[in-house]
């Protein structure tokens, strides 16, 4: 009874070793693939409108919502130091930095990896993963490779626009509510804003792209137990990926602060 903490403390370590290393052996093959022809661009146009055009609607009333909430809860501390004008630029700031590309990525990972998870699983338990290589055909770049083309692809286009998008609800409660003007709004905004501010937050949304693409197939590959192991898989596929999203954003902001600062 002793010893039973430590052997099931064993066996995640172990699961997550073994998680690890699975996900790295499919991103190599995946890099590899990608560059490798022959290129299936109709399929990768296919995932392009799943993940990106798909999104927007979602991606476009969080973004919205999220500048709305942001706005707000900076007024209520800025007002008490007599500094609305200030608002623009932090909402501004941490929108492109941190909120658009985090939870853009969130978004879009409940939305196209728990797809692509119970997609990829629901084909593994069927066998149709089996008969792909029956076929002489690479499941990784028949179905892999397009998925992590087209996150890698969307998630940066879908997080400058959600960065444009909550940067106009910060500038509709601060115009309507607040009552600063338009172009003292724009002008703080344009001017609290630079490219590393920009690069830093496309270049998280197109690593958090490629993890959603990656880990949610590996998920897929993974499936066992039929029907009910499509449904574990894709809660684990989700749970993963947000904390691999959230670990990759804490590595990245530390990388770029101690380089660009």
């Amino acid at each position: 009874m002793f010893m039973l903490p430590f052997i099931d403390l064993g066996r995640k370590v172990i699961g997550f070793l073994h998680f690890i290393g699975g996900l790295t052996n499919l991103a190599a093959q995946t890099v590899y693939l990608t560059f490798k022809p022959p290129y299936k661009y109709e399929h990768t146009i296919v995932q392009l409108k799943k993940a990106g055009y798909d999104s927007f609607p979602i991606v476009s009333v969080v973004a919205l919502f999220i500048g709305f909430i942001f706005a707000l809860q900076s007024a209520y501390f800025m007002q008490k130091l007599g500094s609305e004008m200030y608002i623009a630029s932090l909402v501004a700031l941490s929108i492109v930095r941190e909120l658009g590309p985090v939870i853009t990525a969130l978004v879009v990972a409940g939305r196209v990896g728990a797809s692509n998870t119970a997609e990829l699983g629901s084909m593994q338990v069927t066998e149709q993963i089996d008969a792909l290589e029956t076929m002489a055909t690479n499941p990784i770049k028949y179905l892999v490779v397009p998925r992590f083309v087209a996150l890698g692809i969307m998630l940066p286009v879908l997080t400058l626009y959600a960065n444009i998008i909550g940067i106009l609800g910060g500038y509709l409660i601060c115009v309507m509510k607040l009552g600063i003007s338009s172009s003292m709004y724009m002008n703080i905004t344009f001017d609290s804003l630079s490219f590393k501010d920009l690069f830093t937050g496309l270049f998280k949304a197109w690593i958090f792209g490629m993890l959603i693409a990656l880990i949610s197939c590996h998920e897929g590959f993974n499936v066992t137990g039929g029907a009910e192991g499509v449904g574990k898989a894709t809660t684990r596929s989700v749970v993963f990926t947000f904390i691999m999203i959230i670990a990759a954003d804490c590595f990245f902001t530390a990388l770029f602060y101690f380089i660009l600062t």
